[in-house]
Parts: structure tokens; C-alpha cells; sequence
């Protein structure tokens, strides 16, 4: 049996942030290990206690944002999930390049959250869809040659753009695999090549060059 997935939530609201501890902790495979409000708890329980995943608000005493830097680098091992009411552009890509794996808003139902927590404990990235726009401008914005896409989205097999529509689902490697009757070993081979393909660096990148892809399919019908 797996181990269970320790958690850390920092939040300066003790009332949600006991809520969430409540439900999270209701889960057979999560175990909320430590609380705090500020970004120097925040630093404090991360070192400590090197939690698998920190849920953390960008707008708590000290700055999420800071703190999130800061662990990123001191405890890389840390997953760090962005959990905030912020949809402010500049904060979701200021919180990936701190060095976040999720960005969610706190509006986020409970079974979608808990299925986020365990797709960034698996080695996902994840960024509401709603804001998936921010990084599709940041990568638009760099320079020519940089971060542009080496082949365009018509230019994919059949199955490349199958595994890239469920990547933009938020399924995993394994949940590829069950839907489309591979092993979970080929999937992450076809994933490896088309990130590479792309010329994207994770999987949150690309789900955004599948949603830009799907909106030009539809209007050019």
C-alpha cells in the first residue's frame, strides 16, 4: 500500500483554513500534518516537516508569493498548490515562476480540488482553466524562437492529440493509459515526446497550446 500524502495548509483565515483541513483530512490517503497563517509559518512547517504537498494563499502576513519562492528553493521536494481568491494575472505567473505546481482559486469544488492534490502528488501541474489564458500571453510575449512551438497542433498524429486533450483534462499518466488501452510506461513516452515536440516544459504548458488549438479548430469552422 502507498503511502499516505502529507499535507500542510497556510492561510490566514483560520475558518477556511480549518475547513479545508477537515476535508482533506477526511480523505483515507491524506494526512494534514501542520496549520499555519503567515509566510513565516509557512517557511517554518515546510522545512520541518517537508510535507508532499503545501496549500498556500498568496495573500497572507509575510507574502505567499515570497514564501513560496523561498521554498521552492530550501525544500524542492515540497509541492507547492497555490489555493487563493486571486484570478490576477500576474500572480499566477509571479506563483509558477516562484516555483508553484498548481494554481487554484478557492472556489474550486471539493472532489476537483482532492483530485488536483493527488495529480500534483503524482508530478502533475494544474492552473484553473479559467486562467490558463495568463501563461498562454506569457509564452506569447517571449522572444521569437524561445518558448514558440516547434510543430503547430495540425501538425500532431492522432494520437498526440488524443494524449494532449487529456493532459488538458488534468488526467494523468495512468488515466491516459486506461482510456486509451496503453501501458502507462508508453504513455509517459508519448508525453516526453510531445512536450519536446512543443517546446513547452511541463504539462500545464501544454494543456494551454491544446486549449489555443481546440479554439482555432472552432473558428475555422
Amino acid at each position: 500500500m502507498s503511502e499516505n500524502i502529507s499535507m500542510v495548509i497556510v492561510d490566514d483565515h483560520p475558518f477556511f483554513r480549518e475547513g479545508v483541513a477537515t476535508i482533506l483530512g477526511n480523505q483515507p490517503d491524506i494526512d494534514v500534518v501542520g496549520q499555519g497563517g503567515t509566510a513565516q509559518e509557512a517557511l517554518d512547517l515546510a522545512r520541518d516537516l517537508l510535507p508532499d504537498v503545501l496549500l498556500l494563499d498568496i495573500d497572507i502576513p509575510g507574502g505567499g508569493l515570497q514564501a513560496a519562492q523561498h521554498i521552492a528553493r530550501t525544500c524542492p521536494v515540497v509541492k507547492i498548490v497555490m489555493l487563493t481568491v486571486s484570478a490576477d494575472e500576474e500572480h499566477v505567473l509571479s506563483a509558477f515562476k516562484a516555483g508553484a505546481h498548481a494554481y487554484v482559486l478557492k472556489g474550486v469544488a471539493k472532489q476537483e480540488l482532492i483530485h488536483i492534490l493527488h495529480a500534483v502528488y503524482a508530478g502533475e501541474g494544474y492552473v484553473t482553466p479559467t486562467l490558463a489564458a495568463s501563461l498562454l500571453s506569457e509564452m506569447s510575449s517571449a522572444s521569437p524562437g524561445e518558448r514558440a512551438p516547434a510543430v503547430s497542433f495540425d501538425e500532431l498524429t492522432e494520437r498526440e492529440r488524443q494524449i494532449l486533450e487529456l493532459i488538458a483534462q488534468g488526467d494523468s499518466n495512468r488515466e491516459i493509459g486506461q482510456k486509451l488501452y496503453l501501458t502507462e510506461k508508453t504513455v509517459k513516452h508519448y508525453v516526453t515526446n510531445l512536450l519536446q515536440k512543443l517546446h513547452v516544459r511541463n504539462r500545464v504548458e501544454a494543456a494551454v497550446l491544446a486549449q489555443r488549438g481546440v479554439r482555432q479548430d472552432q473558428g475555422a469552422r
